[in-house]
């Protein structure tokens, strides 16, 4: 039961990374347009005042986690929040070069919040466990 816990936490961990970097690198809104029929609108989950930045964070925190429950088995979690915190500013910065897409500052906090909440909670969970 646990091996399998386990595969499928692997599994959604690379199906999740392999997703979040189709989604970066395509030029346009793959999302925007699966919800509006439109690439050039981004859709905005929950009403917040920083906009769809939210998602990026909600999506940081869920695949860093995932990532830090996977390699916590290895004892990896520090070259994995490391590769985490280089992924959300690497894939951010590619927007500049991404055609139909544009660099926001916002989604580059929110997506290092993601990764460092993510991160603390991992350790507090396994602090305590």
């Amino acid at each position: 039961m646990k091996n399998n816990i386990l595969k499928l936490i692997i599994y959604l961990y690379y199906l999740s990374l392999t997703i979040l970097l189709i989604l970066y690198l395509f030029p346009g809104s793959l999302i925007g347009y699966l919800f509006y029929g439109d690439f050039d609108k981004q859709p905005n989950f929950i009403d917040n005042p920083i906009g769809t930045s939210i998602n990026h964070f909600f999506y940081f925190f869920y695949l860093t986690s995932l990532g830090l429950i996977y390699n916590s088995k290895e004892k990896k979690v520090v070259n994995s929040f490391l590769f985490f915190l280089i992924l959300s500013f690497t894939l951010e910065l590619s927007h500049f070069f991404v055609r139909n897409r544009a660099f926001e500052f916002y989604d580059i906090i929110s997506n290092t919040l993601g990764v460092l909440i993510a991160y603390l909670c991992i350790k507090l969970i396994r602090k305590y466990l």
